[in-house]
């Protein structure tokens, strides 16, 4: 999109090697438009993101206690706990996305194994899309085990943490 005002130049009349460069940074970067203005004159280049977003079905939603062998199905989580250590109780993850375990990478984690927790309490978070989403204890207890690492990217329906 070019668009001019009255700085001595024809409306639409713009230079189409900065169009070209402007693409260029485009392709380069992972911005998804850029916009430069000289005078009056103002360009926006931008492109369309096709993002892909994995889903499951509702109903294995319904099912935690089901969930049990996605573990198994997800390698990317090895090292918090193999499929057969699994626990069964654990809170699955609604959405695909990367765990943080604090607030802000200055904080403290929201919670430590042994610790008590609330129902409402949030416990970690999951960035989806650049957007920050809490994830509550479901039930009041103890955080028996964290079964992700901070930073950690998580499937839908993966086991977080348990609490008895």
């Amino acid at each position: 999109m070019a668009t001019s005002s009255k700085s001595g130049t024809k409306a639409g009349a713009f230079d189409p090697k900065l169009v070209r460069e402007l693409a260029e940074i485009l392709n380069d970067t992972d911005l998804t438009e850029v916009e430069v203005e000289r005078g009056e004159l103002r360009l926006r280049v931008a492109r369309t993101v096709q993002a892909t977003v994995v889903q499951q079905a509702a109903a294995p939603v319904a099912a935690a206690p089901a969930a049990a062998p996605a573990p198994a199905a997800a390698p990317a989580a090895p090292t918090a706990a193999s499929g057969a250590d699994a626990p069964v109780d654990g809170v699955p993850s609604p959405m695909v996305g990367t765990v943080y375990l604090r607030p802000n990478p200055d904080a403290d984690v929201f919670f430590n194994i042994g610790d008590a927790v609330k129902e409402g309490d949030t416990v970690l978070l999951i960035e989806a899309m650049k957007t920050f989403n809490p994830i509550t204890a479901p039930k009041s207890g103890t955080l028996k085990a964290m079964l992700v690492d901070d930073s950690q990217p998580v499937e839908f329906g993966e086991p977080l943490f348990v609490i008895d």
